[in-house]
């Protein structure tokens, strides 16, 4: 039970991943938590997120909201302000930086905030860690497939702030920082399939970037599952990856219009994009095994090499989504598994059925 009495803070807790790890940590799966401390800017998410369990706990006495009056703390705050780190470290166990600057346009556009963010944030916690001496046991990063070869400015941001979470293990003996590495998040906010049904809900049409584009695909439960993983078994500088399939974006299009007519039209790659993404590279499978379900990448700082677990080669070579890619009937079914349902033309989105 890795949450059990813990203290857990998460950045960034109300975006996409930040508010599906919370929900599932209340849910009490893991052990019920001391206390969860929701760390943002954005007040107006808090709120919303704040009201939502409210009315459900009117509604149910599920123990899920219960452990929601119990437990849950929000702040305002962000990662880029070192005081408010500070403030927020304080008595905590478990950091989980979820905070970031994700859409790649934007941070083509806004590199020094990006860098703002994703990195000096990351070194705002290993910071107040290190000058504070604060006993937090484990700090976990999320990272990005275009973190991996990176060729815009969000994946070489969170390159980076991997690199500082990894890099802290050395000076920071007691607190072990690792990190989980995966690809789009099916339905989380800013991806294209919410974009997709939003197009489709305005009839249309549905603009895609290039058709043999491919993309990693997992569901947030299964990004949440990732993170838990790494917490239970990862070592010091490990990055946890998930096996996940992959499509092009054309069939993820197709999949979701269904029988509507509806235009697909094809605008280009938009700066920074690349046709292909990459979760493992061909330099790191060298430092790559299988771990349960997972790749795991291990640390390629020889301070951090533990004895004890046979280094084999998990791959053969880079893991790239253009490898194994979900012809559209199986990018149909995957969409439909994860409850973005297309059964007879319709598809249910925020709780509104599109036609």
């Amino acid at each position: 039970m890795i949450f059990e009495g813990k203290t857990i803070l998460v950045t960034g807790g109300t975006g996409s991943m930040g508010s599906a790890f919370i929900r599932r940590v209340l849910s009490g799966e893991k052990g019920t938590p001391k206390k969860i401390i929701v760390l943002s800017r954005d007040e107006a998410k808090q709120h919303e997120m704040r009201m939502s369990y409210l009315h459900k706990l009117v509604a149910t006495d599920e123990v899920i909201y219960r452990n929601f009056m119990n437990v849950l703390e929000f702040r305002i705050g962000d990662v880029r302000n070192y005081a408010d780190v500070c403030s927020s470290v304080r008595g905590v166990d478990i950091v989980v930086n979820a905070a970031a600057l994700k859409q790649v346009p934007a941070c083509e556009y806004f590199p020094v905030q990006a860098v703002l963010t994703n990195c000096i944030g990351a070194s705002n916690i290993v910071r107040a860690i290190e000058e504070n001496g604060y006993p937090v046991d484990t700090v976990i990063g999320i990272s990005t497939d275009k973190a991996c070869k990176p060729v815009n400015v969000m994946g070489m941001t969170k390159s980076i702030q991997e690199r500082i979470f990894i890099a802290a293990n050395i000076l920071n003996t007691k607190t072990r920082f690792i990190c989980v590495r995966y690809g789009n998040v099916l339905a989380s906010r800013g991806s294209v399939i919410p974009l997709f049904l939003e197009q489709i809900k305005s009839g249309g049409p549905v603009t895609i970037t290039a058709p043999e584009m491919t993309r990693f695909l997992l569901s947030l439960d299964q990004a949440v599952d990732t993170v838990f993983a790494a917490l239970q078994k990862a070592k010091r500088g490990e990055t946890y990856i998930p096996n996940a399939p992959s499509a092009t974006v054309l069939n993820i299009a197709k999949a979701l219009i269904g029988n509507r007519t509806i235009e697909i039209k094809i605008t280009g790659v938009r700066p920074g994009e690349k046709m292909h993404e990459i979760m493992v590279s061909e330099e790191e499978i060298n430092h790559c095994i299988k771990r349960g379900d997972y790749y795991v990448i291990r640390p390629m700082l020889p301070e951090l090499k533990e004895d004890g677990e046979e280094d084999i080669k998990a791959l053969a070579k880079e893991l790239s989504s253009e490898d194994t890619v979900l012809d559209l009937p199986a990018t149909i079914a995957l969409l439909k598994r994860h409850g973005l349902s297309i059964e007879n033309a319709n598809v249910q989105y925020n709780g509104e059925l599109l036609r």
